[in-house]
């Protein structure tokens, strides 16, 4: 379940990095950096269900 988690959460910074390389070099032109941003939101969405259903059924060992 760790490593599904740290594999969202790089996803999740490779989005971002991708959005911010897309407004500097599109300057506004496209919808590129909407796009990864949106997929962002999604995966965080995702990352919070998943660490919320770890939760709540206690998959998570010490």
């Amino acid at each position: 379940m760790n490593i599904i988690a740290g594999v969202l959460l790089l996803l999740i910074i490779y989005n971002l990095g991708s959005a911010l390389y897309y407004m500097i070099k599109d300057k506004g032109q496209t919808s590129r950096m909407a796009k990864s941003l949106s997929y962002r939101v999604g995966f965080s969405i995702l990352l919070f269900i998943i660490m919320m259903a770890v939760a709540r059924y206690e998959m998570l060992t010490n």
